[in-house]
């Protein structure tokens, strides 16, 4: 009998007992070891070689990530591992820490009861550590740390014992500052989730060269921080990696201090479902009961050429097994399930079943998108998983030959399904098709797989930057008339406050909540008492407030008007891009006695008008997507790097001093962002590393409005004349 199926016998017979189940991800910074570390702990559950360890990359499945040497896709993995004389079993996730990818991380952690979060010792805590942990405790998941490349320390930068100590202790202190920060408002965590090195929360080591220690293995081998130097500076690696080996450390970390999904799925069940607290499925999944009605949540979509289309998520009650016929929430009938499986890489292994409290790979579910509920009676789905960054830039993908058309439009709609961050925009009468996503190497690396994988030859166009409107002032109250002059609608927007736009990007505030919660997460966020009272619907980031008093017939032409002001908000005035945090208000309404004289063909036009001439008097500008900027640089190339900023529209915020590089802070816009790689590789002969992180929107300069206008305009065909009654540029 091969190792691998031994193992899958293995993990099979742990899957009845939830409490030894840890269900865990590792996330950190783009670079800072993730996959590597991933490698050691296959390697000590003996799943790969330990030779090839750390440089097979085995969670890295596709040829694109090995090629780009980074992490595009969460990749699962099950094994086992022992502690304290009990096998237990451990369901990890890989994920991506490019800033483009973060989608793959928010989804991740919506499986996952436990994140260990990686920071290279030399770098420190980076912006997209402090995404990844704030995107773990907003699903309630604990957070461990391990501080990575601690080799380089000795080795690179000579520390001494002292320098080295007070190093590694300002990121366990910057780490911890992230997570008291973030912890702060949750009233759920029983304990303090803060990290130390005396409870055994932080690890240290180097996921290269194989070996870790944390306070307990230390105390357990013998070995100390002067042991560890010593071995080091005498390049006595291997011996280092035999005494005090890194999955052993780690895998320890992870089962004594990860909660079991007996512990965390009370917890977190009412902090991602918005159900009935008292009912029987309540209870199931609280209890992990494998007994129960089935609940699956869908986290991750992906395509097997040979069994065709892959669900994989977290079974928090019931049993999974072949020929289940599921409900898949917001679709109609149901899905049969046509295999379970765990994964092992990038293998799958069927299995007769999967209990609550495992992570499963299922095939069947046709219907399931990622953050689908699955489950086998209807019920109210999970709360939808809210990614933080929204997409900011847009490609135009054409197929070269006609005959590829449908093909590349079924190819679309799949890549849609799986990465819900993805936007596609299908044009049938052009036969233009626009993807947006995070950023230029989301985008890049989505059509190369449409050319490789899918074997269809496409044209792309240039990037294109997505904007937003909105307005910067109070407008007055407008009307809109029905092109038949007998309805008519006046409105009024004011810009909205920050915290509430916020408030419903992060999904704390939305129309599917119980009026009562809505009204006081509106309140709890800065808006009175009864504007909140007054709320009939939220469209993206803005809200329509009913402050009209016993209109007749308001009430069944309602339907109507909110798809008028959903139709205006997705076209704004300006250049038909997307208007965001304005709240409009409804004063009053005269309505046709007749039926026939206020259908949709009289409605619609009307709030539409009235939305835009709002709009337009409350002085809508265009706002353009912004990023923050990080470049690590040697001092003597400092002035090429923050010029590389200014020059493009951005602004440097700070310059300090770590270590021996100097770290420029700023921001820029997207739009002049694209093609920074190959400038600032250029301007600092190749010595600068970089990251950027969106950073919202910004209103435009007054002094590029109208030529940004033209131009959108322009591209959209639309006429380039402004509405008159736009005079403010």
């Amino acid at each position: 009998m091969g190792r691998r199926k031994k193992i899958v016998q293995e993990c099979e017979r742990l899957m009845d007992a939830p409490e030894n189940i840890r269900n865990i991800a590792i996330a950190a910074h783009v670079d800072h070891g993730k996959t590597t570390l991933s490698d050691n702990l296959l390697a000590g559950a003996g799943m790969i070689s330990e030779d090839t360890a750390g440089e097979q990359l085995a969670m890295d499945t596709k040829e694109d990530e090995q090629e780009r040497g980074i992490t595009i896709d969460a990749a699962n993995v099950s094994m086992t591992h022992e502690y304290e004389d009990t096998n237990h079993l451990v369901n990890l996730i890989d994920t991506p820490g490019h800033v483009d990818f973060g989608g793959d991380v928010t989804r991740a952690m919506r499986a996952v009861d436990g994140a260990l979060v990686v920071v290279d010792a030399v770098e420190g805590a980076m912006p997209q550590t402090e995404t990844v942990l704030r995107q773990a405790l907003r699903e309630g998941v604990k957070p461990t740390l391990f501080i990575n490349k601690v080799d380089r320390l000795i080795s690179e930068l000579q520390e001494g014992p002292q320098e080295m100590q007070e190093r590694l202790m300002s990121v366990i202190a910057d780490v911890n500052e992230l997570i008291r920060g973030m912890a702060e408002n949750m009233d759920d965590i029983p304990e303090d989730w803060t990290v130390s090195v005396e409870d055994g929360t932080v690890g240290f080591g180097s996921a290269l060269y194989k070996w870790g220690v944390s306070m307990p293995s230390m105390q357990r081998t013998g070995m100390d921080f002067g042991d560890i130097m010593e071995l080091e500076q005498n390049d006595k690696r291997q011996e280092l990696h035999e005494r005090t080996p890194l999955s052993d450390v780690v895998l320890d970390m992870v089962c004594e201090h990860f909660p079991n999904p007996v512990d965390a799925q009370p917890r977190r069940v009412p902090r991602i479902w918005r159900g009935d607290p008292e009912s029987d499925l309540a209870d199931t999944m609280r209890l992990v009961d494998e007994d129960g009605e089935v609940v699956f949540m869908v986290t991750d979509i992906s395509m097997d050429p040979h069994a065709g289309e892959i669900a994989t998520g977290r079974v928090f009650s019931g049993t999974l097994e072949k020929g289940q016929e599921l409900y898949v929430s917001g679709t109609a009938g149901k899905n049969r399930i046509q295999s379970v499986g765990l994964f092992m890489g990038s293998e799958r292994e069927e299995v007769d079943r999967v209990p609550a409290g495992n992570i499963a790979s299922v095939t069947g579910l046709r219907d399931a998108i990622a953050g689908s509920t699955v489950s086998s009676v209807e019920m109210t789905p999970f709360e939808s998983i809210e990614h933080i960054s929204e997409p900011v830039i847009t490609k135009s993908v054409e197929a070269q030959n006609m005959d590829d058309l449908p093909k590349l439009i079924e190819t679309l709609q799949q890549v849609a399904k799986e990465d819900p961050t993805i936007q596609i925009e299908i044009n049938e009468d052009t036969g233009e098709h626009l993807i947006s996503g995070q950023g230029e190497l989301h985008l890049e690396v989505i059509t190369q797989r449409i050319r490789d994988n899918q074997g269809i030859p496409v044209i792309t166009g240039e990037p294109i930057v997505v904007f937003r409107e909105q307005p910067q002032e109070s407008s007055r109250e407008v009307e809109g008339q029905s092109p038949n002059r007998h309805n008519k609608f006046y409105i009024t927007v004011e810009p909205m406050d920050q915290e509430i736009v916020d408030a419903i990007q992060l999904g704390e505030v939305s129309m599917d909540m119980p009026e009562l919660e809505r009204r006081e997460a509106l309140q709890e966020a800065g808006m009175d008492k009864d504007t909140s009272q007054n709320v009939e619907d939220i469209h993206r980031t803005n809200i329509l407030i009913d402050d009209t008093k016993g209109i007749q017939h308001l009430n069944e032409t309602m339907e109507l008007v909110l798809e008028g002001l959903q139709e205006a908000l997705d076209d704004g005035p300006l250049a038909a891009e997307p208007v965001q945090g304005s709240l409009f208000r409804l004063h009053d309404a005269k309505l046709h006695e007749d039926t026939i004289h206020r259908g949709p063909a009289q409605v619609i036009p009307a709030v539409r008008d009235a939305v835009h001439r709002a709009l337009i008097d409350g002085e809508v500008r265009l706002l353009e997507p912004i990023q923050d900027v990080r470049i690590d640089v040697p001092s003597e190339h400092m002035g090429a790097a923050s010029g590389e900023i200014q020059g493009r529209r951005g602004r440097v915020d700070d310059m300090y001093q770590e270590g021996d590089l100097m770290v420029v802070e700023g921001i820029a816009p997207v739009e002049e962002m694209i093609g920074f790689s190959s400038d600032i590789r250029s301007a600092t002969e190749g010595r600068a590393s970089w990251n950027t992180e969106n950073a919202g929107f910004r209103v435009l300069v007054d002094n590029l409005q109208r030529e940004k206008i033209m131009e959108i305009r322009e591209r959209k065909g639309m006429k380039l004349e402004l509405p008159q009654s736009i005079d403010y540029f």
